[in-house]
């Protein structure tokens, strides 16, 4: 029996910026503890995304000592902040569908993103009744983040992809590229991760949500916020179509937390049930 383990675990602080990698993390009903607690959001508190702002990539913010932010571009200072967790609240929305409340944060922030965005942006934080959910098999809940509360990925399934990448006569990609919480490690056949209904890894439980239909932000490169395309979506595109997502490419799957719990890198990752054969059910219920 395959030896499956989880190889790395990540979590992205602000939606859309650069992630940030741990060797432990408490996972809760949203996901990684932080992940996607922060967005950035225009004058009219719709939300930023590198769909259209690849610049957003490098852009690096970490929490530390559980009250404070750094905010990092590479080359200039360090900005750090301290954190709102309530206040001030201004209405935010995302993709036009959801539509509630975040948390203002420092205008020192909001001053520091602009710059480098070179559009007005203003950093907010879920409120302390945030409640949103997410769809699918296992719908759950979900924080800032696009609607699911983890993103699985497995190395088997980059590594088919990269060779045929490379077959096509282009360059591998990394596995950032699709901004992943968690990557598994062990299974032989890639895209196992599509057919896991309910997993444990540590105390941790999950289930199956929804395959991830991917945009545009995997041909972002994210070391450099440039657009790198056509890659991986025109390889996708040849084998990973999925007509009952409305023809959309798919790489990864998305799950809900059932049960809480802390993780490691390292950590046993165990199927306890597996997704029947058949038509995936996910669209039927979003």
């Amino acid at each position: 029996m395959a030896d499956v383990r989880i190889s790395a675990l990540t979590y992205y602080p602000v939606k859309g910026l650069a992630g940030v990698s741990v060797d432990q993390a408490e996972i809760g009903a949203t996901g990684l503890q932080h992940d996607r607690s922060f967005m950035l959001v225009g004058p009219d508190g719709a939300f930023y995304s590198q769909r259209s702002l690849p610049a957003m990539a490098p852009l690096r913010v970490e929490v530390i000592d559980g009250d404070g932010l750094r905010l990092s571009d590479g080359t200039s200072p360090d900005l750090e902040i301290e954190v709102a967790y309530d206040g001030k609240r201004r209405d935010v929305s995302l993709f036009a569908k959801w539509f509630g409340a975040g948390v203002v944060q420092d205008p020192a922030a909001d001053a520091w993103f602009t710059e480098r965005l070179g559009k007005p942006a203003s950093l907010v934080r879920v409120t302390p009744e945030h409640e949103r959910p997410g769809w699918g098999v296992h719908a759950g809940q979900t924080g800032f983040g696009d609607a699911h509360a983890l993103l699985i990925t497995s190395l088997a399934s980059l590594d088919e992809l990269n060779a045929r990448i490379v077959e096509s006569g282009g360059e591998p990609i990394p596995m950032n590229r699709f901004r992943p919480n968690l990557v598994i490690a062990g299974w032989t056949e890639p895209h196992t991760e599509d057919q896991v209904l309910r997993a444990t890894a540590g105390a941790l439980e999950l289930g199956y949500a929804a395959r991830a239909i991917r945009c545009a932000v995997p041909t972002v490169d994210q070391a450099t916020g440039r657009k790198s395309g056509p890659e991986p979506t025109r390889t996708l595109a040849k084998y990973r179509r999925e007509p009952a997502y409305g023809g959309g490419v798919s790489f990864g799957m998305k799950a809900a937390v059932l049960t809480p719990g802390v993780v490691a890198v390292g950590d046993a990752f165990d199927v306890a049930e597996w997704l029947p054969e058949g038509p995936d059910p996910a669209p039927l219920t979003r």
